[in-house]
């Protein structure tokens, strides 16, 4: 690893401090270096606060430093106004020279404008470094801006003999029939702290009465995002509990809303789904999303082939009968234990 791999790799790990905070930008880290030594660094912490570089370089304590410093960046400095000043031009005013970037911002309000502006004031710019990792890193906001959609993950618990739950009725309880052990919950609540959105399917919802939350964990709450065609989720569930900015997708919107937090948007159930839903999370910036259930919806999007991340917890139990899991026909990319659970995750190589 050069000098330059090793400040971005420091950029990234300071990054990662942001996950699940930044939305909708994206993670970013910022490293300051003299002959060798960090001097400041810094990561954006919450969207409309200050960006990696502000924070790098005020950490800085002798300003007069920076003239001979470089400055380490994984995503390309923003150099427009939006609720915050250019970090290209905060560069250019403290006189630093070198900037070294991971990679390019794929918005269009930024992408190579900030390292044209860099060059154009006398900047000696260097672009590419640790591309992939930096690429990896942000694959929330460069899905949502380069493929119109946001990152989709697929997520499903399984019985040994591969069942989702237990067959229903109408007398049956409103609460999940659980798979999982509690560790597994408890990742399950932290990947919701680190996602933008989670989704479920009419029968979920009727059937489990979720909240969706992060209970379990440290973390933003997700939004949630519920279909359902004909309204059928009684007012009363806990979707509709107004805790939480819930979006319902649904044929028919109702004539007006159960709360403030909750909005209705209609689509044509007839056709593309996935597709549909994809285009109104655009709509609502909404980067990341995990797929919850229930099985006809998680299916749906395996067989649009519109996905890029699946986790299944297979849980040390069996229901000999019920609802069949979906099938994802490949090889996991990575299987591990997590106590009596095995998990099986796959990545979408498209």
């Amino acid at each position: 690893m050069n000098i330059h791999e090793k400040y971005i790799n420091r950029c990234i790990e300071l990054a990662k401090n942001g996950l699940g905070f930044t939305y909708p930008n994206p993670l970013v880290g910022s490293v300051i270096v003299l002959k060798d030594k960090i001097i400041g660094e810094g990561w954006h912490q919450k969207a409309g606060e200050p960006h990696a570089e502000v924070n790098a370089i005020y950490s800085v304590k002798d300003k007069s430093l920076l003239k001979e410093a470089t400055i380490y960046v994984n995503l390309e400095p923003c150099s427009h106004y939006g609720k915050t000043p250019p970090c290209a031009n905060l560069i250019v005013e403290n006189g630093i020279k070198k900037v070294v970037i991971g990679s390019i911002d794929p918005h269009s309000k930024v992408s190579e404008k900030g390292v044209l502006h860099l060059q154009n004031n006398g900047c000696d710019v260097i672009v590419g470094v640790l591309e992939n990792e930096c690429l990896n890193l942000n694959k929330r906001f460069f899905t949502y801006h380069n493929k119109k959609r946001p990152f989709i993950i697929l997520k499903w618990a399984e019985t040994e003999d591969g069942f989702i739950d237990k067959l229903r009725d109408s007398t049956s309880e409103s609460s999940p029939n659980w798979i999982s052990n509690t560790y597994s919950q408890q990742l399950v609540h932290k990947m919701r702290a680190i996602e933008q959105s989670v989704l479920v399917g009419t029968n979920t919802a009727l059937n489990d009465n979720p909240k969706l939350n992060t209970r379990n964990w440290f973390g933003l709450n997700p939004v949630r995002i519920v279909l359902d065609k004909t309204l059928k989720i009684p007012s009363h569930y806990n979707l509709y509990d107004g805790s939480l900015k819930t979006i319902v997708l649904t044929e028919k919107a109702p004539d007006k809303n159960t709360n403030d937090n909750t909005c209705f948007e209609q689509i044509d159930f007839n056709e593309n789904l996935p597709k549909q839903i994809c285009e109104v999370l655009y709509e609502h910036e909404i980067q990341s999303v995990i797929i919850e259930g229930g099985a006809q919806t998680l299916q749906t999007f395996i067989d649009d082939n519109l996905w890029d991340e699946v986790y299944v917890f297979v849980g040390n139990t069996k229901f000999e009968n019920g609802l069949k899991a979906p099938e994802l026909k490949k090889a996991p990319n990575e299987v591990k234990r997590i106590s009596t659970d095995t998990l099986h995750s796959y990545v979408n190589q498209v």
